[in-house]
């Protein structure tokens, strides 16, 4: 048994933190059906990107290979024809949960909004992900990550100046304040209903995710009165004892010394005991202690300091990693977060594993990712269609598969 057995999510989102967060609940066992649209929309979307935005993508091994496609069906159904609102109305009428993030408005004008669902399903958990908010003087305001974490004042504490803020991919806004946010609310809300009996709308938002992972920062500020920026804080490189360094085979190596007894083992390790009273206030001393610990990590390679930091004990270390070494990392791979899944068309693929991990009902991939309309005939068969139904609403364009 798997801890949302039984839980069926119809998926309309499309790119990084929809998917994202659908594939968290569909690795602990719900049933995630994407609702996809038809490949002359795609291909338009897909001619004005850039090549390595491979989520959109209609082709069958990339579609297998992208972990937001895993333990997921696809339908391919085309909401502007009044065939697919009928489709997708039967499928919202089996399903627990919608999840849609297109801007706001969209939904209302394909009438597929909640309003809309809840009338053929009061049941229905029905999720929205935006940028802002379906309210508010921002509701219709473009984006992407980079400008939800700048307006929620994350990116202005980035980087090491005020004139070297750094962009921290989109694993802020998308992923975490996106696409995490979307499996706790949903979650919540499940939990509700068992208890009320009744569904409800989620209103999740990147802009509102990040400002809430920033609460620690806000509540510092309102206390102190002292704004956080790049470069002066604990946690953003104020500091030599937590900090990045670069290490005689250019590699990086991070050292997060906090605590006193760290420190002062640290100190130990770099044979500058001397150091050691400056920790909490150091002074003219900062300057000094900075440049000669770059000049100490010069002396060694990355792996051979993090091997005599890690033998030393109490020193918090890391090695800055690229993606192909954390793919041959000892832990990663005992933690099973990096997995082969196999596919009946490509045999062994690798994907990142399941990082929820539940003693009892354990999370898992059960199958990869489908390609767009893999499914099609099958749902409309599992929803009452027959045949020649389904073959007449391919006639018209209603679905693809």
């Amino acid at each position: 048994m798997m801890a949302l057995e039984g839980i069926r999510i119809i998926d309309l989102s499309r790119l990084a933190p929809g998917p994202y967060g659908a594939m968290i609940l569909g690795d602990l066992g719900a049933e995630v059906i994407k609702v996809e649209r038809p490949p002359l929309e795609r291909m338009k979307r897909i001619s004005s990107t850039l090549p390595f935005l491979i989520e959109d993508s209609d082709d069958r091994k990339v579609a297998a290979c992208l972990p937001t496609n895993r333990n997921k069906k696809s339908i391919v159904i085309n909401l502007r024809l009044p065939e697919g609102v009928d489709i997708f109305y039967r499928l919202a009428k089996t399903a627990d949960v919608i999840l849609e993030q297109f801007r706001p408005g969209v939904v209302k004008r394909l009438h597929i909004d909640y309003e809309s669902i809840r009338k053929i399903n009061p049941r229905i958990i029905y999720c929205s992900l935006s940028g802002y908010g379906q309210d508010g003087p921002y509701a219709d305001l473009v984006g992407h990550d980079i400008n939800y974490i700048s307006m929620a004042g994350a990116l202005g504490m980035i980087g090491t100046a005020k004139d070297n803020l750094a962009i921290p991919m989109n694993f802020l806004a998308d992923y975490a304040a996106g696409g995490m946010h979307i499996a706790v609310g949903i979650l919540a809300a499940l939990i509700a209903r068992e208890r009320t009996g009744r569904g409800q709308f989620v209103d999740i938002t990147m802009f509102d995710g990040v400002i809430s992972m920033l609460a620690v920062e806000v509540a510092r500020y309102l206390v102190t009165g002292i704004e956080p920026v790049p470069g002066k804080s604990i946690t953003n490189g104020a500091f030599p004892w937590y900090n990045i360094y670069e290490c005689k085979d250019h590699k990086y190596i991070t050292i997060a010394c906090i605590e006193a007894h760290f420190w002062e083992q640290l100190c130990r390790v770099l044979g500058r005991e001397d150091f050691i009273p400056y920790q909490n206030d150091m002074g003219e001393k900062r300057e000094e202690i900075f440049a000669t610990f770059r000049e100490v990590f010069q002396s060694k390679a990355r792996d051979e300091w993090f091997d005599i930091m890690h033998k030393a004990d109490n020193i918090p270390v890391g090695k800055v990693y690229s993606v192909e070494e954390l793919l041959h990392d000892p832990q990663a791979i005992h933690r099973k977060m990096l997995v082969e899944v196999e596919h009946p068309s490509f045999g062994k693929i690798k994907q990142v594993g399941v990082s929820v991990k539940l003693s009892e009902t354990p999370g898992g991939i059960r199958n990869a990712g489908a390609y767009p309309g893999e499914n099609t005939s099958e749902i409309l068969h599992e929803i009452g269609y027959s045949g020649g139904e389904t073959k007449n609403l391919m006639e018209k364009g209603a679905v693809m598969g």
